[in-house]
């Protein structure tokens, strides 16, 4: 496929402007850009500045006077210390660039059949409020706008991140036009789950084998679903290395997940969009070659 034509997205140049000492590792995103780039996994003209949501694009998931607390910084402090953020004007624009970039990723899928951001995984986000360093739901922002346009018929999201997607699941899970799979930690964070479509509850310290076979044994239930795009949270928190993880995915396990989930999408011709969702490795340049690997697994499949 020539230069230019899949495009990826990144919203890294909206800084998040965090305080001295924050554990949130902000710089994870320009890190993964720089990475993509020096180890030739993407070229410069695959990747485009994500664009900014707009309040009808966002209305579709998030309540609208939370959508304006946001935005203007109305929204009070115990809401922003649930997100896990302090409130600035660069942490409201850096939200709707994720979201913008999201729903940009899931149309260049359509079209392409793989994009995906160098952000995103704010599966966390609720109707109404945020949460876990999660604003804007952008699973949710993508698959109602696709619906609302009447781009897809059926969404299927394949939430891999260690941490359960509740936001995901109140959003979405109740609507039978969206499936929501998620596949974490029982007793990680959030401690009040919320019921996806299927989820696959793990134990603290798994590792790759065990891993991978209990994904494998669920991943039938998506392809009967027979969806017209999955939304792949490849978050790589699962990871040995992850301070906020408990689990033991080696690099190669992780990898070994991707290529499942991808090369089983490209099979069935069902366009994929990418988020990266969790990582939080100590040191973060462990997280950051993970998510490399991702998209080295995307290339070797789609040879973009």
């Amino acid at each position: 496929m020539p230069d230019g034509t899949m495009k990826f997205f990144y919203s890294d140049s909206f800084n998040l402007d965090l305080p001295p000492g924050h554990r949130f590792p902000a710089t994870k995103y320009g890190m993964l850009r720089q990475t993509l780039i020096e180890d030739r996994i993407l070229v410069p003209a695959q990747l485009a500045s994500a664009p900014l949501a707009s309040d009808a694009e966002l209305h579709l998931a998030h309540a609208p006077d939370y959508v304006a607390a946001i935005d203007n910084g109305t929204i009070d402090d115990k809401a922003m210390r649930r997100i896990g953020f302090p409130w600035s004007k660069h942490i409201a624009k850096r939200a709707r660039a994720t979201m913008g970039g999201a729903i940009s990723a899931a149309k260049i899928a359509l079209q392409y059949g793989l994009s995906g951001q160098l952000a995103g995984g704010t599966h966390h986000a609720h109707y109404d409020f945020g949460s876990g360093y999660c604003v804007f739901n952008d699973f949710a922002v993508a698959a109602l706008n696709l619906r609302a346009q009447n781009l897809v018929n059926r969404v299927a999201i394949i939430d891999l991140d260690v941490h359960q997607g509740d936001g995901n699941a109140s959003i979405l899970a109740p609507r039978d036009d969206i499936f929501v799979f998620s596949v974490h930690g029982a007793k990680n964070f959030p401690f009040r789950k919320c019921a996806s479509d299927l989820d696959v509850e793990l134990p603290d310290g798994i590792g790759d084998e065990a891993y991978l076979n209990a994904l494998q044994e669920a991943l039938p239930a998506i392809w009967a679903f027979d969806p017209d795009i999955v939304l792949y949270q490849a978050g790589v928190d699962p990871l040995e290395a992850d301070k906020l993880g408990r689990m033991a995915l080696s690099h190669d396990g992780l990898a070994k997940r991707d290529h499942l989930i991808l090369s089983e999408c490209k099979k069935r011709t069902i366009p994929v969009s990418m988020a990266i969702g969790g990582g939080y490795g100590d040191p973060i340049s462990e997280s950051v070659a993970a998510y490399a690997n991702t998209y080295r697994v995307a290339k070797d499949l789609w040879q973009f």
